[in-house]
């Protein structure tokens, strides 16, 4: 028997995010077009390397001095916008989470400034890059802290190429639950055969954001309730925009507190790499799903031979959805005729959901008012309806015809024929094989 406490929770529950809905789809456009202020790869032909594109991201721009690559991250307060309607107070570098990627060539000599502007002390680590112990970023271990307005230099030379991360060695349960992380990119010094078109970079990550809150809670271990692609979640997650042919290389990183099954529709990849270097051709597998291990990274490659809006996401179904409040009865298949009426005497304008479904959602969070700055758990318009997503979900748009990586090319247009339809009358009766 449910009790008032329970009642009231899963009222609660029902009006989670729901008017933040109406504002995160009122700043998109009808076909959920998505800015892309990122380097494209369009006339870069004559680069030894494809550039990375860090969707929702950039790239840390640096100085040669001396022919030596100078970088400068700032540790500092930030502000992410996951999504229209949802701010949140992190740590990052440079004004975001993650922090701008650094991209650099096999053989360099590198030389990064860290600034610190935390109340507190921190380091960087450099995960996965070869390197004098000296410059490790282990805080107590192979370097002092990096105190509040203190600035450190780490210098050393590139040996290896690769997917890399960089975070904190300091403080790493909180500073890392709060967003500090990015991507450290070394390209091979001989260009790569084939080329990557396009080469993408996410970085996965759990959170902790309490209802009607702005700030992670870093004493969470397990019960994490949004999950981001490079801090954001679906519907504002820049779509993957490539030509048709074109061969992709995707490289996904996780800090985060879980693993990943990290999924794409309509294709096919290769695992071609893991931070500890290439996997030669020999081994490499087929997939459609690699599963992303805690503190790693994978580089998946495919080629993009098929148009359409292709899903990718994790394949965790939970990761996919925003704000779960996993405290709340389960009302599936329970029929509340009449318990309705009595809970909105206690609370008014409450609606029972749940009975038959979770979908239901998605339709009333247009006019169902929730606490401040909670994103509602599905999200997203379709061509079709509610995408019902949200979380660790983007679109992999492949198009035969595309003016420009950097502009969202709307929704496919499906050849006739080539869409699945709703059957008039009964199965057993003759229909056509195919739809217009």
């Amino acid at each position: 028997m449910l009790t008032r406490r329970q009642i009231l929770l899963s009222a609660l529950g029902s009006f989670t995010g729901s008017a933040l809905l109406k504002k995160a789809n009122a700043t998109t456009t009808k076909n959920e077009v998505h800015s892309h202020k990122i380097p494209s790869t369009q006339g870069q032909s004559t680069r030894p390397y494809t550039p990375v594109v860090t969707p929702n991201g950039k790239t840390l721009p640096y100085k040669m001095k001396s022919g030596v690559k100078e970088f400068h991250l700032i540790a500092e307060p930030v502000e992410r916008e996951f999504a229209p309607g949802m701010k949140v107070k992190c740590w990052g570098y440079n004004g975001q989470t993650p922090g701008p990627t650094i991209e650099a060539v096999e053989g360099d000599r590198v030389r990064i400034l860290v600034t610190n502007k935390l109340a507190e002390h921190t380091s960087i680590h450099w995960h996965g890059i070869f390197l004098p112990n000296g410059m490790d970023g282990v805080g107590g271990l192979t370097q002092p802290h990096i105190k509040p307005g203190e600035t450190y230099v780490y210098e050393f030379t590139l040996r290896q190429h690769g997917t890399f991360m960089y975070h904190p060695h300091a403080d790493e349960m909180l500073q890392l639950a709060v967003g500090m992380m990015g991507f450290f990119i070394v390209h091979p010094k001989n260009p790569e055969r084939p080329r990557i078109d396009r080469d993408f970079a996410i970085m996965l990550h759990t959170w902790a954001i309490h209802p009607g809150t702005y700030r992670p809670d870093p004493a969470v271990m397990l019960d994490f309730n949004i999950f981001t692609f490079n801090s954001k979640v679906f519907p504002a997650v820049d779509h993957l925009v490539v030509k048709t042919n074109d061969r992709v290389r995707i490289r996904i990183a996780n800090l985060s507190m879980d693993e990943h099954p990290i999924h794409i529709h309509g294709h096919a990849f290769r695992v071609t790499a893991t931070d500890g270097g290439k996997i030669p051709e020999a081994g490499h597998w087929p997939e459609t799903t690699v599963l992303m291990p805690v503190g790693a990274t994978r580089d998946v490659e495919f080629v993009a031979d098929a148009p359409g809006d292709w899903a990718f996401h994790c394949h965790k179904s939970h990761h996919t959805m925003n704000a779960m409040g996993h405290d709340i009865p389960n009302t599936l298949g329970a029929n509340q005729k009449g318990l309705e009426e009595k809970i909105r005497k206690m609370i008014p304008g409450y609606m029972a959901m749940g009975e038959n479904g979770m979908a239901e959602h998605a339709d009333h969070a247009d006019h169902m008012p929730g606490p401040k700055n909670t994103l509602p758990m599905m999200m997203g318009k379709g061509p079709f309806g509610n995408i019902e997503m949200g979380g660790m979900f983007t679109v992999v748009k492949v198009r035969d015809q595309l003016q420009s990586y950097d502009k969202d090319p709307g929704w496919y247009d499906h050849p006739k024929g080539t869409v699945a339809y709703r059957l008039k009358g009964h199965p057993s009766k003759k229909y056509p094989s195919s739809a217009g």
